[in-house]
């Protein structure tokens, strides 16, 4: 029996026997919770679902030092995995969830069947670094309830925001009230900010499926092309609408194209271990 993790995890499903997981990562909200869309729509095609809340967010309360990388966030991966009873998964990242599975991907390839990357980048961008660069000093200057403000306007199309003003406003709550504390948020951004896998791209022999947003508004789409440019087995899917979070804006047509590229797979990648 697998020790238990001090990371909150959650496994949905029971899939058939000997069938592949898929493990959900999160970007730097770091939370389950985010991937409701996709956890629905797997399950009911059959598969198991891992998802967990990432080191110091939400429900897996911990102080992250200033030398917290993406790399320790792989190593909190495979410590869920093990947890779970999980060998290897399908392994589905947003952003930085995404950088996650690039990095266990290089570190444990053995555990990764394969990656599905939305809106994830391998190296940093001038462009991206504005962007944080801004939300950081709202942060700074004017406290949580400013930055989580900010939060969906990069996250969400504006015609999406309108439509779905309520919806979003109890986010915006639901964040202010759980917020992880501004030294846990610097630390994440700065692991983010400090990624760079961009020269061993050719290393991750995995399939892949590189899904963007072109109205991204955080993260240019064309950081998604690098990486379908750079992974020996890649798959690049553009959606023109759904901006950074187009997996829930658009997320009939995203889950569409993740169970087709999940039914490729060979079923017996990945699998759970035996109690």
């Amino acid at each position: 029996m697998a020790a238990p993790s001090p990371l909150y995890h959650e496994v949905h499903g029971q899939g058939r026997p000997g069938a592949p997981s898929v493990l959900l990562s999160s970007g730097l909200g770091g939370s389950a919770h985010y991937w409701k869309p996709q956890v629905a729509a797997l399950v009911d095609a059959g598969w198991r679902v891992v998802a967990y809340d990432q080191r110091g967010t939400g429900r897996s309360p911990a102080t992250l030092g200033t030398g917290y990388t993406i790399a320790d966030m792989a190593a909190d991966v495979a410590e869920v995995m093990d947890a779970s009873g999980t060998e290897s998964c399908h392994l589905v990242g947003h952003a930085l969830g995404g950088l996650v599975g690039l990095q266990l991907a290089l570190d444990a390839p053995q555990r990764i069947a394969s990656l599905v990357l939305i809106n994830a980048w391998s190296a940093p961008n001038a462009h991206s670094a504005r962007c944080f660069d801004a939300r950081l000093e709202l942060l700074r200057a004017s406290g949580v309830e400013a930055y989580v403000q900010a939060q969906p306007l990069f996250l969400y199309p504006a015609d999406w925001s309108l439509e779905n003003a309520a919806l979003v406003e109890a986010e915006v709550a639901h964040a202010i009230a759980h917020f992880p504390g501004a030294d846990n948020m610097r630390a994440r951004i700065a692991a983010l900010r400090a990624f760079d896998v961009d020269a061993r791209l050719g290393e991750i022999q995995a399939p892949v499926l590189v899904s963007a947003s072109r109205d991204d508004l955080l993260v240019p789409w064309t950081r998604s092309q690098r990486l379908a440019d750079g992974l020996p087995n890649a798959t690049l899917d553009l959606l023109r609408h759904g901006a950074h979070a187009h997996n829930i804006v658009e997320a009939e047509a995203f889950n569409q194209t993740l169970l087709a590229f999940l039914a490729r797979q060979p079923a017996g990648a990945a699998h759970v271990l035996s109690a």
